[in-house]
């Protein structure tokens, strides 16, 4: 069974697709009152996100747009300190998905719902014609109550501690072997990551900053967050987390780990004082969590190599890896 431009023409068509669906899988006293705007109660300061993914090819290993849609969405929240709560999904689909597959993307999205307790309380869907997409589209907007306030990509100061939760490179490293065809075993890091966040902030830990390392990677948040606080970021290259698997699929196409996308790996700025303690709670989630370097006076990224030597890491030039998410 196919989709048809009849599922986006708001007749009985479309009103299946919603109620069979749709409504189905993400059911709620809000979403069910099918009002043209979903009434929610906030409570206290709020942080609010949107993104659009339209990530080549659909499903992955470890992944499929619709886990990504919610992952990505609910990590900008929590990176602000945010509990997600409320979002919102429209849908772009190409006339000819098959329903089969918009249904495995659907339960994806239900199912990382169910993990951080979020709800979809308004939506849209849109069936365009064949090539106006390229199989589907999803935008979200996200809202979160925010837990712990002031966390800031321009907080950082010299001496702070950079911690990343784990291994890098993992998601632009499992898109790229689905693309050309190369076999690999290695998934995708594509999750939520409320509970990390939450154990930090449980544990009291003087959280400086927090970034979803997604495009560009390590190398992309590193010399934001030096530009944002105006100081230097120094990394030790023997300290960052890579697996083999990803550092093999970077040698033959020729790709920098620290470049790639992630979509369940995050860079966290803390104090001193509090740097073990919160490399700790995030190895309780990730083993090959590390304290990668500190921030120091300057303002550029260098990466002190394994031989000691020192080079500048700049920004990601040019397009390295297109529909990433």
């Amino acid at each position: 069974m196919k989709i048809t431009l009849a599922y986006g023409g708001g007749g009985e068509e479309t009103n299946k697709l919603i109620k069979n669906l749709f409504y189905e899988n993400f059911k709620n006293d809000i979403l069910l009152k099918a009002e043209d705007a979903a009434v929610v109660s906030l409570n206290g300061k709020t942080a609010f996100t949107t993104d659009s993914f339209t990530i080549d090819p659909i499903f992955f290993n470890g992944g499929d747009i619709g886990k990504l849609s919610i992952a990505g969405t609910c990590n900008d929240l929590a990176m602000m300190g945010a509990k997600p709560e409320f979002l919102s999904i429209s849908f772009i689909i190409e006339e000819g998905l098959s329903f089969s597959d918009l249904e495995k993307i659907v339960n994806s999205i239900k199912n990382e719902l169910q993990k951080v307790d979020a709800k979809i309380v308004c939506g849209d869907t849109k069936v365009v014609p064949t090539g106006s997409v390229d199989k589907i589209f999803i935008n979200t907007s996200g809202i979160g109550k925010i837990i712990k306030e002031n966390i800031s990509a321009h907080n950082i100061k010299p001496k702070d501690k950079i911690i990343v939760s784990r291994d890098i490179g993992r998601h632009g490293s499992v898109v790229l072997a689905k693309r050309f065809g190369v076999d690999t075993e290695i998934e995708s890091d594509c999750k939520v990551l409320w509970d990390e966040v939450k154990a930090l902030i449980d544990a009291g830990i003087e959280i400086k900053a927090m970034r979803d390392a997604t495009r560009g990677g390590l190398s992309a948040v590193l010399n934001e967050w030096s530009e944002a606080s105006n100081i230097a970021i120094e990394i030790e290259e023997e300290k960052i987390p890579i697996s083999d698997e990803v550092s093999g699929l970077c040698e033959i196409f020729g790709f920098e780990p620290m470049d790639l996308a992630n979509e369940g790996t995050f860079i966290l700025a803390v104090s001193p004082d509090d740097a073990k303690k919160a490399e700790d709670i995030l190895k309780q989630f990730n083993k090959n969590a590390s304290i990668i370097g500190e921030a120091t006076e300057g303002n550029r990224v260098i990466l002190k190599t394994a031989y000691g030597s020192k080079r500048y890491i700049d920004l990601p030039k040019g397009e390295l890896l297109p529909r990433i998410c």
